[in-house]
């Protein structure tokens, strides 16, 4: 089953997004997941010039990677952040994405609001207009609070939109959940619109996120419910390293190359 399969500029967090694409380029894929994560990986951001992003977008097209997805985590929980996630879909769009990525809380910085189920969903209805215009898909990821597939579920089946599904963040539902994927996988596989492929090594709480094929993570038996449930979502590689960062330059870019020559063994099309 052919699939598209890109990589997550977050990988060359504290990197600059010119070296992540020549590292992505170099290591032989075709997309790519843009970062505007605030207050973490700001490779694009809404109060760029529009010179900048014009920039970017050419730097792109040069190196023929095609931005599928942008990672924009706002709190969707707090309604101050939603007009910050609105600049982010505007952002996406820009770019020509299909997909917006956000976790429900903050992803790297404080949450300064947490809340109910109802009011995430009353807060994510607000968007879904904007969404149709764009012809964009919100994948929520799973993270924090809402660590696994499962927990997500309620929001997504509140919603019932086809423009909101989950992205699911293999290796977060372990770090965050200490859960079993492939059972958590399974029961909510037929709302998984987007995914992180990102391994995991060590225990289930230390930050440990290496090449694919590097940690413990069985991505063929991922790979496998996905296809028995004829579900073709895009994937984006998400490498995070220990907590202490990689090296290097060119240890990102090796464990990028990594991960490619890892899915090109398991027969992983991309």
């Amino acid at each position: 089953m052919n699939r598209l399969i890109g990589v997550n500029s977050n990988s060359y967090h504290n990197f600059t997004l010119n070296e992540a694409i020549e590292g992505i380029k170099n290591a032989g894929f075709k997309y790519i997941e843009l970062t505007a994560t605030k207050g973490w990986t700001e490779h694009v951001f809404s109060d760029m010039s529009f010179k900048e992003l014009i920039f970017i977008k050419d730097k792109l097209s040069k190196a023929n990677l095609i931005p599928f997805a942008l990672s924009g985590h706002c709190n969707l929980m707090d309604k101050n952040r939603i007009e910050d996630f609105k600049l982010n879909i505007e952002l996406a769009a820009f770019f020509g994405c299909k997909y917006i990525i956000s976790s429900i809380g903050e992803a790297h910085i404080q949450d300064k609001k947490e809340t109910s189920d109802e009011v995430v969903v009353y807060n994510i209805s607000s968007l879904l207009p904007m969404l149709n215009k764009y012809d964009l898909k919100l994948c929520l990821e799973n993270h924090g609070r809402h660590s696994t597939g499962e927990t997500i579920m309620p929001i997504i089946e509140m919603l019932n939109s086809p423009l909101v599904m989950i992205n699911y963040d293999t290796a977060n539902a372990i770090f965050y959940g200490d859960a079993d994927i492939y059972d958590d996988i399974e029961k909510c596989v037929n709302k998984i619109g987007f995914m992180h492929i990102k391994d995991k090594s060590g225990l289930p709480d230390e930050w440990n996120f290496p090449a694919l094929g590097k940690g413990y993570i069985d991505f063929p038996r991922v790979f496998g419910i996905l296809q028995s449930y004829k579900n073709n979502c895009p994937m984006s590689i998400e490498i995070e390293f220990k907590k202490e960062g990689p090296k290097s330059l060119d240890e990102v870019h090796n464990a990028v190359k990594d991960s490619f020559d890892y899915l090109k063994n398991v027969d992983i099309m991309i």
